[in-house]
């Protein structure tokens, strides 16, 4: 009888009744995904506000009415310094310097990716996450100070972005392996389609907060969001449970299983009892975490990690410049507000909720991640073109179009972070090791972290030549994502093509 040696959540520990046999596995189950929602959320919230304060922070930019259409020329041409903004952000460069800040933000949470993920399969994951959830709020809070110390001084703001950047990418690997851990293969799409709405949930959350407050001053902004993440941080180290072996939830899992790949939890949900009975040892969590080289050389794991490159690169470059883009892009012939420019922009994010939701669902039904990606890919190459072409008409429109790039963009981008990377961390050619989740989860993010990095720092320099770059710059960005998956996908056809059309229910294989 082998014991998991992670510490057991204070508040679980403490209160019987909320161990088994007092509440069930789908009782604790709702909680990790609630508390991993929340955890998430907020450090997304806390991303938010760099792109809401943008406008506020850089140089004022006359509006050119006609910059909506395909032929417009550079708004960014006409930038002047008028002494409005906060330096260093409010000169001619101030764009420029803006997504440098995001850059130090984003590379640093790259590398930290790469990092955090390794170190979270060989150590308790809740006090780990715990670590940079506290970390993160700390820093966010300390960037918006800049605003009450009258802070102008470039290198102090790029050196707490780097901070934060790497405190933060614990948090995904983190949240993705506890809930692998919980949840089998047979259901992810849909079920981490839901749960990953916490991303756009996050992003929503933090622009509407940043938007609110923004006219009491912009570090107001910053301190909010900071403190959410740090009281959500205390919830997590109090609730969260990491594995079900942590509280008692187990079962004896054979060969023949395993090979299924029918998990501990699989297995437990298909018993008429809930009652916990022993794992066995040699398929107990504590396998030895796999190496970082060798997770790299997973079938699968590098196609849709430089998939995600690009993808990420396209949904964070809206993330960090799309209340900017508003603010400076007329909609039907009216500038917004730094406010409204703020809060128009979560329906982007909006649509993206509902893109991730759908992504997961119809890989579920046809058992094939590598297709739907392509899918919603594909479609939001058009989607894209439409919104810069014709987002400016009216209000309506711009909604209407943003929603639909939202839920085009953000599909395949929810897809791989969620269901994708914890199929392959517990593919069969490991045995369906767990403890390679932490570490694949981090290769695939992290290798789409740099495209996000990459993303916003690219919007800021080619803006310098009009909007149109910008678009053009970001489709041609989907279109290698695309190309990247098409020999996934053609396996996926070839192995599903019999059952699709077959009234066989379609039973879930590994990718």
């Amino acid at each position: 009888m082998m014991q998991s040696n992670r510490s057991v959540a204070p508040a679980i520990d403490l209160i019987p009744n909320l161990r088994p046999p007092h509440q069930s596995l789908k009782f604790h189950r709702i909680l990790v995904l609630v508390i991993t929602f929340l955890a998430y959320a907020s450090f997304h919230a806390s991303r938010k506000p760099p792109s809401i304060v943008k406008s506020v922070l850089g140089p004022t930019i006359p509006v050119n009415s006609s910059s909506i259409f395909l032929n417009s020329t550079s708004i960014e041409s006409d930038l002047t310094s008028n002494g409005t903004g906060w330096a260093p952000f409010n000169g001619p460069d101030g764009t420029l310097l803006l997504g440098k800040l995001d850059l130090s933000f984003l590379f640093a949470y790259a590398t930290g990716m790469y990092f955090a993920g390794h170190v979270g399969d060989r150590i308790d994951l809740r006090l780990f996450l715990v670590f940079g959830m506290m970390g993160s709020g700390v820093f966010t809070i300390l960037f918006g100070l800049g605003y009450w110390l009258d802070v102008h001084f470039f290198w102090f703001f790029v050196s707490v972005q780097i901070v934060c950047g790497l405190v933060q990418s614990i948090g995904w690997p983190c949240v993705v392996a506890i809930v692998g851990n919980w949840f089998g293969r047979a259901r992810r799409g849909l079920i981490m389609g839901i749960w990953n709405s916490h991303t756009s949930v996050g992003n929503i959350i933090g622009s509407i907060i940043a938007s609110k407050i923004l006219d009491h001053g912009w570090g107001w902004s910053f301190v909010v969001p900071g403190a959410l993440v740090i009281f959500i941080g205390v919830l997590v180290f109090l609730f969260l449970v990491v594995s079900p072996l942590d509280i008692g939830f187990a079962t004896s899992v054979s060969e023949t299983e395993l090979n299924a790949e029918v998990s501990p939890v699989e297995n437990l949900e298909n018993r008429d009892s809930e009652e916990a009975v022993l794992l066995d040892d040699n398929h107990s969590d504590s396998t030895a975490a796999i190496g970082f080289i060798e997770a790299w050389k997973l079938p699968g794991v590098a196609p849709f990690a430089l998939c995600l490159f690009f993808s990420k690169l396209v949904a964070y470059t809206f993330l960090y410049w799309l209340p900017f883009y508003i603010r400076h892009t007329a909609v039907a012939g009216v500038q917004l507000s730094h406010k409204t420019a703020g809060m128009l922009s979560t329906i982007f994010d909006i649509g993206g909720v509902c893109g991730g939701m759908l992504a997961g669902f119809i890989s579920d039904l046809i058992d094939a991640r590598a297709v739907t990606s392509i899918i919603f890919l594909v479609l939001s190459v058009p989607a894209l073109i439409l919104y810069r072409t014709f987002g400016g008409i009216s209000t309506v429109t711009n909604t209407c179009l943003m929603f639909l790039s939202g839920l085009l963009v953000n599909g395949p981008y929810s897809l791989i972070t969620t269901a994708v990377a914890a199929d392959l961390g517990t593919q069969s050619s490991i045995g369906g090791n767990s403890r390679a989740l932490a570490t694949v989860t981090a290769i695939i993010d992290g290798t789409g972290s740099i495209g996000a990095a990459l993303g916003p720092l690219m919007a800021g320099y080619f803006s310098s030549f009009g909007w149109n770059t910008v678009f053009f710059v970001l489709i041609l960005s989907i279109c290698f994502a695309s190309a990247l998956l098409i020999g996934l996908a053609k396996t996926e056809i070839a192995e599903n093509k019999g059952r699709w059309f077959s009234s066989t229910p379609t039973s879930s294989t590994a990718v």
